[in-house]
């Protein structure tokens, strides 16, 4: 089960990315930071953060990237770059707890803040939301947030692979994952994957 905190921060990263292996996995870059801070005890959202960031190893975005997140280049330029983005970040959502769905998120901040030599803007706790899902439904493997929104009965909003809305849609889970929604709310919440 989650971790009861004052307050959540849900973050969601797209990154470059290439199906013909243009841009190695290495050398992904954040591209797009979306950030839900939720209140501990209302499970509330009471603000959001969503910023474009500019890639330095492959400036020019692929037709592949453009496609699965609808981000475009001129986002990209517009945008600031990763040092600048982590700061209002790290400021954006200090004091509550980094939370994720699955551990991407937290390894490519952790790689982009090696290679900007700057400290990630989130610090060390993180809470992998994919991995408590799992463990709540008595499952091996972790499920794809929408998928895991299926189960809960609830729609997916927004795009899929935007950030913002990614985020949005994960901090949904928040309240399933405290235990402050029935665990038996039917039989899809009990079969296995």
């Amino acid at each position: 089960m989650l971790r009861e905190a004052h307050s959540y921060l849900v973050v969601d990263l797209e990154a470059t990315c290439d199906d013909l292996g243009a841009v190695p996995r290495d050398e992904r870059e954040i591209i797009e930071i979306g950030a839900v801070l939720v209140d501990g005890r209302s499970l509330r959202t009471v603000a959001e953060l969503q910023m474009f960031v500019r890639p330095v190893l492959h400036p020019r975005l692929t037709p592949f990237c453009t496609e699965l997140t609808t981000i475009a280049q001129a986002d990209v330029d517009a945008a600031p770059h990763f040092p600048e983005a982590a700061a209002r970040l790290a400021a954006f959502g200090r004091g509550a707890l980094f939370c994720s769905w699955g551990n991407f998120d937290r390894n490519l901040f952790a790689t982009e803040a090696e290679r900007h030599r700057i400290a990630p803007p989130l610090g060390p706790a993180h809470e992998n939301l994919k991995e408590r899902f799992a463990e709540v439904q008595g499952r091996r493997r972790g499920l794809g947030a929408a998928s895991a929104l299926r189960t809960l009965g609830l729609a997916f909003a927004g795009t899929h692979h935007r950030g913002i809305d990614d985020a949005r849609n994960i901090a949904r889970t928040l309240p399933y994952l405290l235990g402050r929604v029935p665990r038996a709310a039917g039989p899809a919440l009990h079969s296995r994957a």
